[in-house]
C-alpha cells in the first residue's frame, strides 16, 4: 500500500516474562508451537498490504533478527521491505530512552521515503487485525492521529492508557496506567484503553517528535507524553478495534497483552478452547512464519502404552512415544518418551522428556532436558523451590535446563 510505511517497536525487555527472556526479547518468544509473538503483528500489516516495514530492535535481539532474516525477508518486489533496525545511537550513547524517542531515533528512515501517513505498532500482542480499515478510519475522520482501542474489564484497565471519547469517536481523555481508571460512560464494569497502536499523519509525527526531543522534562513515551500533549488540541480519534472484521472470523476483538506468565500461558490455553475464540487456521488470512525444515511429527505406539493425544497442537519434528498430551501445546522437534504424562503444558521446542514423567500446567523452554520419572505440577511448594512459579501456579522451567539428571 503506497503511502505508508509502518515501524514496528520490537526493543522491550520483557521482564514480567522472565525466564522466557532471560536470552530473548519479548517479540522473539515462541507461541503457539509454531511462531513467535512479532509474527502476529508481522502478518497483520503484509495480509493487509502494508509491506514497508521497519523493525526497530534493541535488546537480546540476536534470536528475533535471525528468525526475520530467515522467515521474514522481502526481495524482488521493488519499494517493499521489512527490515529490522537496530539501536544504533543516532543521538548519543545511550538505548532509547521511550517509545517516542525510538521513532524519533530512526526519523531519516522515515522521511527519506516520504510517507503520507505512519503506522506505529507493538510487537508483542496476539491478535489478528485487518490494519487497512483502521488506515481508512484514520482517514474519514481527518485524523491527525488515530489509536486504536478495545474495552476491558475495570479492574485491569489500570495496566493501559485509558481513553475517554465524545459521541464522534475523538479523544476527549487519556490517562497512562491510572490508579482509579476511567469506566465507560453507563457502563460502570469496563474501560476503553489504548492497544499501544497509532496511525500518525506523517508531517505531525515529526513535528510532534522533534517537539518532545526538546523537552527536557518528558519521558519520551507515546502513552505518557505525546498523546497527553496531542488531543486537546487536535483531532485525535479512536479506532473501535471491535468493529475490525476478517474474513471467516466469527469471533472478533481478541487481543492479548501477553507481558506476564500467566497471560502468556493463558493465551495459549485459548487457542485449545472446545470453540477458540483466536485461531490459527484461516486460509483468508495466512499466518506465516519460519518453519524450519523437519519431517513430520511421528506418533508411535510401544508394547506397553499407546499415544493418546486431544486437544493439542504438535509441531513438526516431534516425536511422541507411548505418551500422553491433553490441552498441550508441543514447539518444534519435542521427543516424549513412553508413559509421560503432559497436561494443560506449553513446551517451546527442542524438548527432551523421559518415560513415566508427569507434567501438568508448565511453560518448558528450548533445549530442556527431563530425566525418566520426574514430576513437575503436582506439589507446587517443592517445585517453587527448583523453577519460577507465577501467580496462578504455572511453573517455568528455563531454557537449557536439565532436570532430573
Amino acid at each position: 500500500m503506497s503511502g505508508v510505511i509502518a515501524m514496528i517497536l520490537a526493543g522491550g525487555e520483557g521482564t514480567r516474562l522472565q525466564p522466557l527472556t532471560v536470552t530473548r526479547s519479548k517479540p522473539a518468544v515462541p507461541f503457539g508451537g509454531s511462531y513467535r509473538l512479532i509474527d502476529f503483528v508481522l502478518n497483520n500489516f503484509v495480509n493487509s498490504d502494508i509491506i514497508r516495514i521497519f523493525v526497530l530492535t534493541q535488546f537480546k535481539s540476536q534470536s528475533l533478527f535471525m528468525h526475520m532474516k530467515q522467515g521474514w525477508s522481502v526481495n524482488g518486489i521493488p519499494g517493499c521491505f521489512i527490515d529490522p533496525i537496530p539501536a544504533q545511537m543516532r543521538m548519543g550513547k545511550r538505548w532509547y530512552d521511550g517509545t517516542a524517542d525510538a521513532i524519533y531515533q530512526n526519523l531519516g528512515f522515515l522521511e527519506n521515503r516520504e510517507p503520507e501517513h505512519v503506522c506505529i505498532f507493538g510487537s508483542d500482542h496476539v491478535y489478528k487485525m485487518d490494519v487497512r480499515q483502521m488506515l481508512n478510519y484514520h482517514i474519514e475522520k481527518k485524523s491527525v492521529l488515530t489509536v486504536s482501542a478495545l474495552k476491558v474489564p475495570i479492574e485491569e484497565a489500570k495496566l493501559f492508557g485509558v481513553i475517554e471519547v465524545d459521541a464522534n469517536g475523538r479523544m476527549i481523555g487519556f490517562e497512562e496506567k491510572p490508579k482509579n481508571p476511567q469506566c465507560i460512560p453507563g457502563d460502570p464494569k469496563h474501560a476503553l484503553v489504548s492497544m499501544g497502536n497509532y496511525i500518525f499523519n506523517a508531517e505531525v509525527l515529526y513535528d510532534e517528535l522533534k517537539k518532545d526531543a526538546e523537552n527536557l522534562y518528558s519521558s519520551h513515551d507515546f502513552g505518557r507524553d505525546i498523546i497527553p500533549s496531542m488531543f486537546p488540541n487536535q483531532n485525535v480519534y479512536v479506532y473501535d478495534f471491535s468493529t475490525n472484521h476478517i474474513n471467516n472470523e466469527q469471533s472478533k476483538a481478541y487481543w492479548r497483552d501477553v507481558g506476564n506468565i500467566d497471560a502468556y500461558w493463558q493465551a495459549n490455553m485459548d487457542l485449545l478452547a472446545d470453540e477458540p475464540k483466536f485461531k490459527l487456521y484461516n486460509p483468508s488470512w495466512t499466518l506465516h512464519t519460519f518453519y524450519p525444515p523437519m519431517p513430520p511429527a511421528e506418533f508411535l505406539d510401544t508394547k506397553d502404552a499407546k499415544v493418546q493425544i486431544s486437544q493439542s497442537t504438535v509441531s513438526a519434528g516431534c516425536k511422541i512415544k507411548g505418551a500422553s498430551i491433553k490441552r498441550s501445546i508441543l514447539g518444534f522437534n519435542c521427543n516424549i518418551e513412553a508413559g509421560t504424562q503432559i497436561e494443560e503444558s506449553v513446551l517451546l521446542g527442542d524438548v527432551k522428556i523421559g518415560a513415566g514423567c508427569v507434567i501438568k500446567r508448565a511453560i518448558i523452554d528450548k533445549h530442556v532436558e527431563i530425566a525418566p520419572g520426574v514430576v513437575i505440577g503436582e506439589d507446587i511448594e517443592h517445585d517453587k523451590n527448583l523453577f519460577t512459579v507465577s501467580k496462578e501456579g504455572i511453573i517455568v522451567v528455563p531454557k537449557g535446563a536439565k532436570i532430573g539428571f
